[in-house]
């Protein structure tokens, strides 16, 4: 069985019955409550260097002795503090335990000196998922999804920082993902939506389904 697990803003985990990676694990200030001692993971994504993505990892990686996977220069930082990490760059792919990483464009700060801001698409034990990252909309989404057949697309919808719910309805048609679960929003109020109307608007727009993933909470990947 695999599991989406939301904890808040950006930071999710896939898992499975033995392993489980994490995304961006902005927990300290975190409105979820969830502490690194909380966590277990093998491996830890970071999409960029800002406080609410880099978060936590260098914490979590310690206790858990998990490979922070990230660009070069972010992986190049942990390395000097002591983590496992495997850097890589968009356009990269890299095969690992759990399955395929390919790192892809994300239009946004990267947060580090000389870096990029990314996304990710993983094959995590068969199921093809997309995290976006923070990032604007961009025309080479299109190509994404035609790299890499989609089961799950996870995109933010804050406005503000990102795109907004209707560039993330032009991402979901261009990606041509299954489902789609929404994310960065409701943190705080400069990025407050309403998942509802986001939903309505994509599975009106496209053949694609919203998954509306409470903070906390879980569901099942096919």
């Amino acid at each position: 069985m695999k599991k989406f697990h939301y904890i808040h803003h950006a930071c999710f985990i896939l898992e499975t019955e033995n392993d489980a990676i994490i995304f961006d694990p902005f927990l300290d200030g975190n409105p979820s409550g969830v502490k690194p001692a909380d966590i277990k993971v093998s491996h830890i994504l970071v999409s960029h260097a800002h406080a609410d993505h880099l978060g936590s990892a260098i914490e979590i990686a310690h206790k858990n002795k998990a490979m922070i996977i990230s660009t070069a220069e972010i992986a190049n930082m942990v390395s000097e503090k002591g983590c496992a990490a495997h850097g890589m760059h968009i356009g990269g792919s890299y095969l690992f335990p759990f399955g395929k990483v390919r790192i892809t464009p994300a239009f946004h700060g990267a947060g580090i000196a000389g870096g990029h801001a990314c996304g990710f698409i993983v094959d995590f034990y068969g199921t093809t998922i997309y995290f976006a990252g923070d990032t604007s909309l961009f025309s080479d989404m299109k190509l994404l999804g035609e790299l890499e057949k989609i089961d799950y697309a996870i995109l933010p919808i804050g406005d503000n920082y990102t795109m907004g719910p209707s560039d993330a309805v032009k991402a979901v048609e261009l990606l041509k993902a299954k489902e789609v679960i929404p994310i960065h929003y409701n943190t705080w109020p400069v990025i407050a939506q309403d998942p509802e109307k986001f939903k309505k608007e994509v599975e009106q727009k496209t053949p694609a389904k919203v998954l509306i993933v409470k903070p906390g909470s879980s569901i099942e990947l096919s």
